[in-house]
């Protein structure tokens, strides 16, 4: 049934059933109710594409994933800010679509057809580098975006961040204050803004110290990075006695490569993460890590895209999200 038979089975005009569909005035509730009924006892539902062309709108909007050839495609932190996401839109009438970037897609081909195409009306964009040329081009397009992370990129646009110089700072002192000044540091590959952002901060935290940086090896965000960041720690002589990980993530590989050596995180070596992984809730001893508000997290990001699909013209969002510290047991082994 189009809007023209149903304007028709209710004896009443199609430019009252449309307003009446789409909470528009001028309606009274009594026809509301009827055409709201109707629609619901034949299985209307509204011409999306008719009504794009008309309004120049979609009713959809997008997260772009990032994707790895060596990473689960949804690790748990983005599927926990995807449900924060999808509960927010729902309330904004709004469908979310989930678009899978390309791994190792350099000139992000699938993000240019999406806005050339115009197929949402504003997306979500993650895993920033430092200077991330996705961010330019979206500038350039005047498609309302929001940053899942920083950029060092210039420009006028909205983004959402971890706390992660305070976290990792946060972190750093931490260890610090327990008597473990030689700090190894997993964190992720060259470019990535967030390891970026890891590494200066640890940095210049032991530089406050009267401290030089431990080796900073650069894994991938994962349990075979974290697996890998263990063989390299195992080979360092002297072994640094304290481990910070860019992810927990990371630890779930690391724990691994520790026990198949005879070894044990605080017992061997002390080990904090920054960013928690829920999944590494269930390492023993447990993980000291900083935990964030996934779906909160989800929210404010779908929020601060209303807003730029709204007016764009208003200052950008542009904020750190708040991290709490977790305590375990994984940094209280003996020095």
């Amino acid at each position: 049934m189009n809007i023209r038979d149903l304007a028709k089975h209710l004896n009443i005009s199609i430019g009252t059933v449309s307003r009446a569909l789409n909470g528009r005035p001028y309606v009274d509730e009594a026809t509301r109710a009827r055409v709201l009924a109707a629609a619901a006892q034949f299985g209307y539902s509204p011409n999306f594409a008719g009504r794009s062309l008309r309004q120049g709108t979609t009713g959809m909007v997008a997260m772009m994933l990032p994707t790895s050839d060596g990473v689960v495609v949804a690790d748990t932190i983005f599927m926990m800010v995807l449900e924060g996401l999808r509960r927010f839109f729902i309330g904004q009438k709004l469908d979310l679509l989930v678009l899978l970037a390309e791994p190792e897609n350099a000139d992000f081909s699938y993000l240019r057809r999406v806005a050339d195409r115009r197929l949402v009306d504003g997306v979500i964009i993650a895993d920033i580098l430092q200077d991330d040329p996705r961010i330019e081009y979206l500038l350039g397009k005047n498609l309302p975006f929001v940053a899942y992370g920083r950029s060092r990129t210039p420009g006028r646009y909205a983004w959402i961040d971890f706390d992660i110089e305070g976290a990792t700072a946060a972190a750093v002192e931490r260890l610090l204050r327990r008597g473990y000044d030689r700090i190894a540091l997993g964190t992720l590959t060259p470019g990535v803004n967030y390891g970026a952002i890891v590494e200066e901060t640890l940095r210049a935290v032991m530089a406050r110290h009267g401290l030089a940086a431990d080796p900073v090896l650069y894994i991938e965000a994962s349990e075979q990075g974290g697996y890998a960041f263990g063989e390299k720690w195992l080979q360092l002589s002297p072994r640094p006695s304290a481990v910070l990980l860019a992810s927990a993530r990371m630890a779930i590989g690391f724990y691994k490569r520790l026990a198949e050596a005879g070894l044990a995180a605080a017992r061997d070596v002390a080990v904090v993460a920054v960013v928690e992984e829920p999944n590494a809730r269930y390492l023993r001893p447990q993980l000291t890590h900083f935990a964030v508000d996934l779906q909160g997290l989800g929210v404010r990001l779908g929020e601060a895209l209303m807003l730029e699909m709204q007016d764009n013209r208003r200052a950008p969002v542009q904020e750190l999200f708040p991290m709490r510290l977790s305590l375990g047991d994984s940094d209280s082994g003996p020095i």
